[in-house]
């Protein structure tokens, strides 16, 4: 359940209604989520987060589709069943397939797994692994 009420486009401040105009422009569709909805409330936060977002997930070195994948990981590590849900969805539209999917979870259940074992351990880190930033 919200903890803030998810601001219908009636109810939107001149501020928030031009940032939601942009969303709906970057992604070529009228829906606007629930996220963004919450975010409403505070315009400069939403205007904020909506830029960084464009930033972060606008093509670059790394395909669309696998910044999708990586924040549905990301999601899974922290508990966020909302961007679980919302970056799957996104990745699913950008192409990713149910073995492209299952392997993300095995690989996110597997690295959850030796993290904490190596926590537990306290294994150090390997001097090859490290990397010297004068190189």
């Amino acid at each position: 359940m919200a903890t803030v009420k998810l601001l219908s486009d009636d109810e939107l401040s001149g501020e928030a209604r031009a940032v939601f105009d942009d969303i709906r422009k970057v992604r070529q569709s009228d829906f606007v989520n629930n996220f963004w909805r919450a975010l409403a409330h505070d315009p400069k936060t939403l205007r904020r987060t909506w830029e960084s977002i464009k930033e972060v997930m606008a093509p670059g070195a790394l395909d669309p589709k696998v910044k999708e994948m990586l924040y549905v990981a990301v999601s899974i590590a922290h508990g966020c069943s909302y961007c679980i849900h919302s970056h799957t969805a996104g990745a699913r539209a950008k192409g990713m397939t149910e073995a492209e999917y299952g392997e993300l979870l095995a690989i996110v259940g597997m690295a959850a797994e030796t993290n904490r074992l190596v926590t537990a351990l306290g294994v150090p880190v390997d001097e090859a692994f490290l990397v010297d930033a004068a190189d």
